[in-house]
Formats: structure tokens, C-alpha cells, sequence
């Protein structure tokens, strides 16, 4: 086994950046389903796409987890309705769900084993239609179903253009919500419930966790980094957002006091379909590697991340799944999801850090006894780090590291974890990692600039 001091010896005058390990401190614990792929009805409307037959495509989905989520819903649910034999229908503004869709999404998720979040269309749909629907999901899905959300962003339904009126409130939200809510339990003994969906009032969802918590499994809201603009760049994307910290607070509280689980429904770099050479770029791998992490450190249930056909009719930039003409393959986006749920095992651990950090963030999580992995982002674009890891009292007797990496944060392909890419088939497995022995109480491992690293300690 080659010391780990060796990695070091040619680059001694980079930068140290000191992370503690302290196993005793449980900072959550990380849902076996955390990881999740949004989709926007009318991309789900795409006959063959969400299919057991879509071989490929349940690969990819496969190589993310043996459990995840599956959230249909998006602005296109709110003008899309269900006729069980007419045609099948993707438009942004007047999809058309039918059996032999819902029957594919059955086999896909029972290939798949993940679970099924569906959104209903309150916007401009009828009680008795959502029924319909509803009664017709739970039936191709059977066990795979999670929950159904009542209506999609409906904080924003009052916006010009919108589905109700100015001045359309919570208030009004939630009694028309009630409404809904009693028909469809009258109708579905039992049915499974989540909410309120809210895009950006987060305040709508610690008021519906105290007032409708009894009712439901699970809160659900959204997440952007803002909607694409001139402005949206890597730089923005990569830097630390102002809004998300507080936001997850107040989930997390409201999530902690009701004991209804939250989860980023819907969550992606920049709305309206994301930034070109942004979104689709190495710099959004490590961002939502970064950001996955950071969610999971704040209690959250799990993310969802958009991919596919988006509202406006086009595949979004920052789909992690890229589909040219049903040839489906894994973006650089993807790799970052692949990394966490390689990463992120368990409970997330303590791990303080040492002054001086710059856009370097590390997570470490444990599974078991016997098992440590140490993730660090160096979202720096030109500064290489070195990485001094104190076990603490975790006796390290072997390990690894797997890299995550791509030729530029600008780079959209050539990106690699663990010196491996994805096959055309949709599956993955490690084909460079460098093993360590038996270390002594300081790891000293190199990060390079714009890269990613996953320290496995073993004892």
C-alpha cells in the first residue's frame, strides 16, 4: 500500500485546508429513497419513455439507487387532465394522461423500485377528473406510491398569467386545498396526501405543516437558484446562496414540530429550462453534489431533481438524463448525483473544518461501525488544496479515494467518477481508486481545483 504522505510530497506548498471527524456527533441520518428525478407531466405523456421496456433508461435510473422517488407534477400538471382510452398528449398546456401511460410508469417503477409522487391538477381541473386520475394511478402503481400533491406552486397562481385571481392567498389556497382534500379521501379511503408544493413562500409550508400535518406524509417545496437570466452564471451558481440556508431552517423546524418529513420536491440550478454552459457543465456536478449534501445536513427527506421534457416543450439544460431522440445518457449533472449516492451513506457526520476554507465545502458520513467517507468539493477553479483528515478516535486500517473530475467546470462531457465513465447501457463501476493502509492519526490527501474527492476510511 503506497503512505498516504505520499500523495502529497511534490505539492507541499499548497494550502492545507484541517477537517476533524467526530462519529459521535450525529448531524442526520440520510433516507435509503434521499435521491430523486422530477418530471413534468407532459414529459411523462411521451409514450415508452418511463417503461420497464425503456431498458437503458431504467439503468441509469438504477445506477442512482435501489431506492429513490419519482415526482411527476410541474407547471404543466395544472393544464393537463386524464381520459384513461384517449390518445396520450405532451403540451405545456394541454396534456393528456392515458391508461397505457399510467400501466408504463407501473412497470417502470417496480424495474426501477422507486416510489411515485404525483401532482394533480388544481389549477384549472375538476374534482371529479383528479379522481379519475388518482383512483387510475394507484392502481398501475400499487405499492410504489408515495403520495399525491393537490395542485403545483400555487403560491404562485396569482401571478399574471396564472391560474386564479390577484390577491389569490393562503388562505384561499388552503380552503379551496380542503375541498379537494375531503373529496378525494371520500372517494380514496386512505389516499396518501403531501403539500403544499410551494414554489417559493416557504411560509405556506410551515403554516400547512401545522394546520393540515395531521392529514398528510409529507411537505414538499421547491428549490431554484434563481430563474435564468443574463446574470446565471458558474460563478453565481457555485458560490453560496443567501436564501438557502434560511430557507432550509424553516423547513427543517416546521418538518421537526408537525413530524411530517419535508423534501425538495422540485429543485435544479436555474429555472426556465436552465443556463446554457451552466447548467450542463461540470461546475453543475460539484454543484449538486454541494447541494445534496447540504440539504441532507438540514434533515430533509430527499431532492428531486428536473430532467426531461420541461414546461415551455424543450429537454431543460440542467437535465441530469440527456435525451437526443430517445438516445438517453447521463449529463455531467447525473455525475454529481452518482457521486452523492456513492458518498452519502447513513448518518451525516461531524466534520468541522478549519479556517481559510475559500469554495471548499466537506461533508463525511458513516455506515455502520467500520466505515467512514469524507466528500470534499473544491469548487475553487484554479486553487489545488491539500486535504488534512483527523480520524479522531476511528482507527484507520484501510481505504480509498475515488475522484470525481472533468476536464473544466465548463466542460460538458469527459466527465469521470472513480476514473470511470457510465456505460451507453446506463450502468457504472469504479475502474481508479488509490488505496491507503494503515495511516497514522492525520490523513493528508491533494485536491485539485474544480474536482471533487471521496475519502473511504475503513477500520
Amino acid at each position: 500500500m503506497m503512505p498516504v504522505a505520499a500523495f502529497l510530497t511534490a505539492q507541499s506548498n499548497e494550502p492545507e485546508l484541517h477537517v476533524k471527524l467526530d462519529p459521535s456527533r450525529t448531524i442526520a441520518t440520510i433516507p435509503a429513497d434521499f435521491i430523486g428525478l422530477g418530471y413534468e407531466i407532459s414529459s411523462v405523456a411521451r409514450q415508452g419513455l418511463l417503461s420497464a421496456q425503456n431498458t437503458s433508461y431504467v439503468q441509469l435510473v438504477r445506477t442512482l439507487g435501489k431506492r429513490g422517488v419519482i415526482r411527476v407534477g410541474g407547471n404543466t400538471s395544472d393544464y393537463a387532465s386524464y381520459s384513461a382510452a384517449g390518445p396520450a398528449v405532451s403540451s405545456p398546456k394541454g396534456s393528456v394522461i392515458n391508461q397505457a401511460v399510467l400501466d408504463n410508469l407501473g412497470t417502470f417503477l417496480h424495474a426501477t423500485g422507486w416510489r411515485l409522487i404525483w401532482g394533480l391538477n388544481l389549477g384549472s381541473g375538476t374534482q371529479e377528473n383528479a379522481i379519475e386520475e388518482a383512483k387510475a394511478v394507484q392502481a398501475a402503481v400499487r405499492d410504489h406510491l408515495l403520495a399525491f400533491e393537490i395542485g403545483n406552486e400555487p403560491d404562485l397562481f396569482s401571478r399574471p398569467g396564472g391560474h386564479r385571481q390577484y390577491g389569490y392567498d393562503y388562505e384561499a389556497y388552503l380552503r379551496e386545498y380542503r375541498a379537494w382534500r375531503d373529496a378525494l379521501q371520500k372517494a380514496i379511503p386512505g389516499i396518501p396526501l403531501a403539500g403544499p408544493d410551494a414554489a417559493v413562500a416557504t411560509d405556506w409550508v410551515v403554516r400547512f405543516a401545522r394546520e393540515e400535518g395531521q392529514h398528510i406524509k409529507l411537505l414538499t417545496h421547491h428549490y431554484y437558484r434563481e430563474g435564468q437570466n443574463p446574470s446565471s452564471s458558474i460563478q453565481k451558481l457555485l458560490a453560496t446562496d443567501p436564501k438557502l440556508y434560511p430557507t432550509l431552517a424553516k423547513l427543517s423546524r416546521a418538518s421537526q414540530v408537525s413530524g411530517v418529513p419535508y423534501r425538495i420536491c422540485e429543485m435544479n440550478s436555474y429555472s426556465g429550462g436552465g443556463k446554457p454552459g451552466v447548467s450542463d457543465t461540470f461546475a453543475a456536478a460539484l454543484w449538486v453534489l454541494d447541494f445534496m449534501f447540504a440539504v441532507a445536513a438540514e434533515n430533509c427527506a430527499g431532492v428531486n431533481l428536473e430532467t426531461g421534457v420541461n414546461q415551455l416543450g424543450f429537454i431543460s439544460s440542467y437535465s441530469p438524463i440527456g435525451d437526443e431522440h430517445g438516445h438517453y445518457r447521463p449529463t455531467p449533472e447525473y455525475y454529481g448525483m452518482l457521486a452523492f449516492a456513492q458518498s452519502a451513506v447513513g448518518r451525516v457526520i461531524d466534520s468541522s473544518i478549519g479556517p481559510g476554507t475559500g469554495n471548499i465545502k466537506v461533508y463525511a458520513s458513516q455506515a455502520g461501525d467500520d466505515r467512514i467517507i469524507v466528500t470534499v468539493i473544491n469548487k475553487e477553479p484554479s486553487s489545488n488544496v491539500k486535504l488534512v483528515v483527523d480520524a479522531g478516535a476511528f482507527p484507520v486500517r484501510s481505504g480509498c479515494i475515488a475522484r470525481l473530475s472533468g476536464p473544466s467546470l465548463e466542460s460538458k462531457s469527459g466527465v469521470s467518477l472513480g476514473g470511470a465513465e457510465v456505460s451507453s447501457a446506463g450502468s457504472w463501476k469504479p475502474a481508479r481508486t488509490e488505496p491507503i493502509g494503515a495511516a497514522p492519526r492525520e490523513l493528508r490527501i491533494r485536491v485539485p481545483a474544480a474536482s471533487a474527492v471521496m475519502l473511504t476510511l475503513r477500520s
